[in-house]
C-alpha cells in the first residue's frame, strides 16, 4: 500500500528508506485484519509522523514490476493501492528506523530523485515519471 500526500504546491512527500537510500512512497504492509486505509493512515503516522486524511483510491498496481526476490531464494508479487492524502496534522518527520529523512517534492523532478524500484514503478504506472507508459 502507497500514500501520496501532497503540499498545497502540489508536492509529494517522499520518505528516504535507511535501509538503502532510496526514495520512496509513504506505505508498506497491511497488517492481519487491517483494512487498507488504516493501514496508510497507520503508515504514515509510523513513518512521517503526520496525520493524513485520503483521498481517492488512486490505483490498485501489480505486475512484473512488483515482483521481488528475498535472499533467501523466495520470491512474492505484490499488489499495492495507492490513496491521494492530504497532511492534516502533524509535522513531517523520520522515524529514524525505516525512514532516515523526507522531502516534499514536485512531480516534474520525480525522474531525477534515485527512487526505489516500487516507487518508479508507481509513478510510471500513474504517469508521474517522463516516458511512462500508463493509459
Amino acid at each position: 500500500m502507497a500514500v501520496l500526500p501532497r503540499d498545497d504546491r502540489g508536492r509529494l512527500l517522499l520518505v528516504r528508506h535507511a535501509d538503502d537510500g532510496q526514495w520512496g512512497t509513504i506505505g508498506g504492509l497491511i497488517e492481519v485484519d487491517e483494512a487498507p486505509a488504516d493501514a496508510a493512515i497507520r503508515e504514515a503516522r509510523e513513518e512521517a509522523g503526520v496525520e493524513v486524511t485520503l483521498g481517492s483510491l488512486r490505483a490498485a498496481l501489480g505486475g512484473a514490476e512488483f515482483h521481488i526476490e528475498y535472499s533467501n531464494g523466495d520470491r512474492a508479487a505484490y499488489v499495492s493501492i495507492v490513496y491521494d492524502a492530504e497532511v492534516v496534522g502533524g509535522t513531517p518527520r523520520a522515524d529514524d528506523d525505516e525512514i532516515s529523512a523526507l522531502e516534499w517534492v514536485r512531480s516534474d523532478r520525480l525522474a531525477a530523485v534515485d527512487l526505489s524500484p516500487f516507487a518508479r514503478a508507481t509513478f510510471s504506472a500513474l504517469d508521474l515519471l517522463p516516458g511512462s507508459n500508463a493509459s
